[in-house]
């Protein structure tokens, strides 16, 4: 299909959903009673719901038969050993975890290696990870490339960890006060951002320097592996599984939300080599979750990831999903829209900051946004910025590196149509951006406070 400009979503449909379509006046008082938090919203009330992309794709018709197939008993079943073969052909880790999604394969992970006086140093730790750290008394620390940090700077892989600066921290914790390196594929908080095998390789470097493990958190394992099959020498003649192999043996362990590149709408894993850590982690799962070949899933679930695991590395698929989300985001780029650069693999992230410089930081300019989007075009986003990051454990708020606002693209849900209309939108409320005001928190948790806090205009 290269010789054509259209794209193309290499399925045919065969069951449609229907979506109502509200009005403006319909959505100011929806905003009114969810707090100014898209998160609270009803799903029924959303045009366009690019609030996420975790466990919001559209399963295969093989994926749906899978579900008939799947085998409920409670230990040993077919489907465990299905989804066994399918994590391992990619991922060959000695030990596989299977949890009901990702955040718990981190709560695990974390429970067993963190704890008071460590910290985790990532390229970007996402939210969920951040928060699990943090809850165990750890420190979560951030070390991306300096290009990493600027939204309208362009670099292959924006998603590279700074291995100097990795190194130093450790040097300056100690290496017994950091029980693992953690590296985010794609760099979701940076932008959907790749990482590339050479940087992994440095990094690998560094933990062996000191004797450390390196974790994925591989939410996104296929997506960055077709960006490295695109952008790093050498990798252009190479099939996708090769690559994630390659990816899987410059680490040690893995974390996974199967709900992302696995494309079903539930589940995950965590995999590691270390016995110790394997032991302590299926205790924690069989408190917590279920038996070890469960792990918090139904038989079907696991033969949904099972199959989703084999056409998620499929290249027409894969060249669809980057194209298709490459479009939302050149279209924005032309129309003057400022956006993180080059566009990630799963979403756009719009740059709220520059696009709203009027509206300070601690007023929420991505919140502004976001919102702004869901009451004229009915679209639901999410606000990655100072809503998200800038609450500190201490209790102390700081503004975030990037205010960015990301339209998260579900797999095999929305056609060209749908992004055509999203772009209108867009480019409608950009060109009035002037007129958008901040917003304030009235009510928070202490942590993760994005999905449930409650706002207010000024």
């Amino acid at each position: 299909m290269e010789r054509w400009q259209t794209i193309i979503e290499p399925f045919r449909i065969k069951s449609v959903e229907p979506i109502r379509l509200t009005t403006v006046a319909e959505r100011d008082a929806h905003l009114r009673e969810a707090d100014y938090n898209l998160f609270n919203l009803h799903a029924a009330d959303v045009i366009i719901d690019l609030l996420t992309d975790s466990g919001t794709g559209a399963m295969s018709a093989a994926q749906w038969a899978g579900l008939q197939r799947g085998d409920e008993s409670y230990a040993g079943s077919r489907s465990w050993f299905h989804f066994l073969e399918a994590v391992r052909v990619l991922f060959p880790f000695k030990h596989v975890i299977p949890t009901h999604q990702g955040r718990a394969a981190e709560k695990i992970l974390f429970s067993v290696v963190a704890g008071p006086g460590k910290a985790v140093p990532s390229n970007t730790h996402f939210d969920t990870t951040r928060a699990n750290v943090e809850h165990t008394g750890a420190e979560a620390v951030d070390l991306v490339i300096e290009e990493g940090r600027h939204p309208s700077v362009i670099h292959p892989f924006k998603g590279n960890m700074d291995t100097e600066a990795l190194d130093a921290f450790i040097r300056e914790r100690g290496p017994e006060n950091v029980p693992l390196v953690m590296m985010t594929v794609t760099n979701n908080s940076g932008g959907g951002q790749p990482v590339s095998l050479e940087n992994l390789r440095a990094v690998r470097a560094v933990c062996d320097r000191y004797g450390l493990p390196l974790f994925l958190d591989a939410c996104r394992f296929a997506e960055n592996a077709f960006f490295i099959k695109e952008r790093e020498p050498g990798q252009a003649d190479r099939s996708i599984p090769d690559i994630v192999r390659d990816m899987a043996a410059l680490a040690d362990g893995m974390t996974m939300s199967a709900k992302k590149d696995a494309i079903a709408n539930i589940g995950g894993w965590l995999a590691m080599n270390d016995d110790a850590w394997a032991d302590a982690a299926r205790n924690l799962l069989i408190l917590t979750e279920g038996f070890p070949t469960y792990g918090g899933l139904a038989g079907r679930d696991l033969e949904a990831i099972a199959q989703g695991l084999r056409e998620v590395v499929d290249e027409d698929y894969l060249t669809y999903r980057i194209r298709s989300t490459a479009y939302l985001g050149g279209a924005l780029v032309e129309s003057g829209v400022p956006c993180v650069r080059p566009i990630g693999g799963h979403a756009v992230y719009i740059d709220a900051g520059a696009l709203l410089p009027h509206i300070p930081a601690l007023e929420y300019p991505g919140q502004s946004l976001a919102v702004a989007l869901y009451r004229e075009g009915g679209i639901r986003s999410c606000e990655i910025g100072t809503v998200m990051f800038g609450l500190h454990p201490d209790g102390s708020e700081v503004p975030a590196e990037m205010e960015l606002v990301r339209l998260a693209i579900p797999r095999r849900v929305y056609t060209q149509s749908h992004v055509d209309y999203v772009i209108e939108v867009i480019r409608w409320v950009a060109q009035r951006a002037s007129d958008l005001r901040g917003y304030r928190i009235v009510e928070q948790p202490a942590q993760l406070r994005h999905f449930t806090a409650r706002f207010e205009p000024l």
